[in-house]
């Protein structure tokens, strides 16, 4: 293998790291959430963790975040990459002089991601209450299709964001797509549903139960309507 094979496998490797890394941070975004796995161990670090019905704050080791850790190592494979790979191929330098610059680029790459991530992204988290997180009662709508016994996907707002959830039908039936469901529970990362138009159903015909219940003159229609003894 060839110095300019190697720090092209490094570029191409740092760079599919990075685009995958974001997508998934602005994918989870899109949910209002987003998870960093920025490392594991003292400098471990998480920012917004927020599968439905759950999240934290970003913490990490005192107070803060590691500078090593997945994403500043994809920057630095990416510039180290980059930069040695156009250095080997289109300048006469010689090896130690490309390697070497080609880690102060990789340096260099890593330290700006870090500094985005340290003093932009984590400072405007803050950590979720039970209550904005809970999905128990939550009105949603089918946006994968339930299948009969199985799992499909329900879409939902919460504290203003859209969010997905893996789902369940509580009657175990099917659920087609765009249909309104209520979450009855959530077990295990899996939301168990009702169709709206059952609950509702369901609904009214308690509100209906109990004021015929409560009401005297339901059951007698001489109650409340005094008889002349004359």
């Amino acid at each position: 293998m060839t110095w300019e094979t190697f720090y092209l496998i490094c570029f191409v490797l740092g760079l599919s790291l990075t685009l995958l890394s974001f997508a998934g941070v602005f994918s989870h975004l899109q949910f209002g959430h987003f998870h960093l796995n920025l490392g594991h161990g003292n400098g471990g670090a998480h920012a917004g963790h927020g599968h439905a019905g759950h999240g934290h704050a970003a913490h990490g080791g005192k107070g803060g975040i590691s500078p090593f850790n997945g994403f500043t190592l994809a920057a630095f494979l990416g510039w180290f990459g980059g930069c040695g790979y156009l250095l080997e191929r289109f300048a006469d330098f010689l090896t130690p002089v490309v390697l070497g610059v080609a880690t102060l680029a990789g340096i260099a790459g890593a330290a700006i991601l870090f500094w985005f991530l340290a003093k932009v992204l984590l400072p405007h988290e803050r950590e979720l209450t039970a209550e904005e997180t809970a999905v128990v009662g939550v009105l949603g709508r089918v946006s994968g299709t339930i299948r009969e016994g199985g799992t499909g996907e329900i879409q939902f707002s919460q504290n203003g964001a859209r969010r997905f959830a893996v789902a369940r039908s509580e009657a175990g039936v099917a659920i087609p797509r765009d249909v309104e469901v209520v979450v009855m529970r959530y077990e295990q990362g899996i939301a168990w549903v009702r169709r709206w138009d059952e609950v509702s159903e369901d609904l009214a015909s308690l509100k209906a139960g109990s004021i015929s219940d409560g009401d005297p003159t339901s059951e007698n229609p001489d109650v409340g309507h005094p008889v002349n003894s004359q």
